[in-house]
């Protein structure tokens, strides 16, 4: 899992790095707050492959300036975490979770695939395994399905990574009208000797109308056609805190934002890029402000991933092409945060996988099997043999103290 550091960058890192960034032997700690059975879980996926070193520069790195060109210049200056790393500047609320000690930055990390295709990368981080399309359910939905935990997916259809043998509803918001009660209640008479059926039409009614779970006739109204607009991924957040809060509702979410594909233009202040980070941002907050007011954030860890990261290097349009590890973020209020996880393997080109890509030095599952283990409790042959099979020589990292 772990590249190990050669004589320059020792030395680099023995100058740069300060207490609060840790090399990967050391635990991604979490503070052992939340009762058995409380735990709850949210994954936001960011589809499109987030540039993690643009949006946590390693300011520290004496290559960053030659390796990035125009990507390590910043319209102001990037929020600083420690000696060597610092957040993109319109990620300030997570920077002020990041100072609360409700964050923690991993870096260098991603998933065992090299290949550059968004469909295969985007399977495996669904799917849990080795080979793009290998498994046909989710990890998560693998992870859930052992308990009584139910997942909701904030889109219109299940994704991947909540199929499994477990029970996942969905919630999008909507332009049609509200059911009738009266088409209800058809409704009810109609799948009465289905027990699928009315089963699901029994979800579907607590999701939509139990004043308890959420208030959706005060919900605002708007399509989700072409995926989340950008005030659609906090509406989404808004809504899995309400879900996530209530007490008989789901444990686990998943979100997705897109538009992370910087080919083009990517430190334009008003580009996709930045308004990318402005909307993950807000969502965030978004997210810990609904958890916090009913109390359920101090239960809660968010992990924050994408498929792949880019190349380190500008290319010819001003953009970044498909690359390998970037960054990633796990947050809540059980979180021992205020520190960046790294074992960093510099920017020269020679420290680059194939001369082009920041090397991966951690597996994303190290960082999802550490969260399932303990904070949902699942039990760790379980993660070896059904949720990532295939990865035993992944160590999970230890995220409860």
């Amino acid at each position: 899992m772990n590249t190990p550091f050669d004589a320059r960058r020792r030395g680099l890192l023995r100058a740069a790095l300060s207490a609060a960034s840790l090399g990967p032997a050391a635990t991604l700690s979490l503070a052992a707050t939340t009762a058995p059975g409380q735990g709850r879980f949210v994954l936001v996926i960011l589809r499109g492959g987030m540039d993690g070193l643009y949006a946590v520069p390693a300011v520290g790195d004496p290559e960053l300036a030659a390796a990035r060109g125009s990507l390590a210049q910043y319209a102001s200056a990037p929020l600083p975490l420690d000696a060597t790393f610092a957040l993109h500047p319109n990620l300030v609320q997570l920077h002020a979770m990041y100072g609360r000690g409700e964050m923690q930055v991993l870096h260098a990390i991603g998933l065992p695939y090299r290949e550059r295709s968004h469909f295969d990368a985007q399977n495996l981080l669904e799917s849990g395994g080795n080979r793009p399309f290998e498994i046909t359910t989710g990890w998560l939905g693998r992870a859930l399905g052992a308990g009584p935990s139910r997942g909701i997916a904030l889109a219109t259809t299940v994704p991947l990574v909540l199929r499994g043998p477990g029970t996942a509803d969905t919630w999008a918001p909507s332009i049609l009208p509200d059911p009738s009660a009266d088409l209800v209640t058809r409704l009810e008479r109609l799948y009465g000797s289905d027990p699928a059926l009315a089963n699901a039409l029994a979800r579907a009614k607590a999701l939509h109308f139990d004043p308890g779970m959420m208030a959706e006739v005060n919900a605002p109204k708007e399509s989700m056609a072409g995926g989340v607009r950008p005030g659609g991924f906090v509406t989404l957040a808004q809504r899995a805190a309400e879900f996530l809060s209530h007490t008989g509702g789901p444990r686990a979410a998943v979100l997705e934002l897109g538009g992370w594909d910087s080919h083009a233009n990517e430190a334009a202040p008003q580009g996709a890029t930045a308004n990318a980070l402005r909307v993950l941002d807000s969502g965030l907050a978004a997210l810990r402000e609904g958890l916090a007011a009913s109390g359920v954030w101090r239960d809660t860890v968010v992990v924050v991933a994408t498929e792949f990261g880019r190349e380190v290097a500008v290319n010819g349009t001003q953009g970044t092409d498909h690359g390998s590890a970037g960054a990633a973020f796990v947050l809540g209020g059980p979180v021992k945060g205020g520190r960046v996880v790294a074992d960093w393997p510099g920017l020269g080109r020679k420290d680059r996988f194939e001369g082009r890509d920041l090397r991966t030095t951690t597996d994303l599952r190290a960082l999802l099997k550490g969260v399932l283990a303990d904070h949902l409790q699942v039990a760790r042959r379980q993660l070896e043999a059904e949720v990532f099979p295939g990865s035993d020589a992944v160590r999970a990292l230890q995220v409860l103290a």
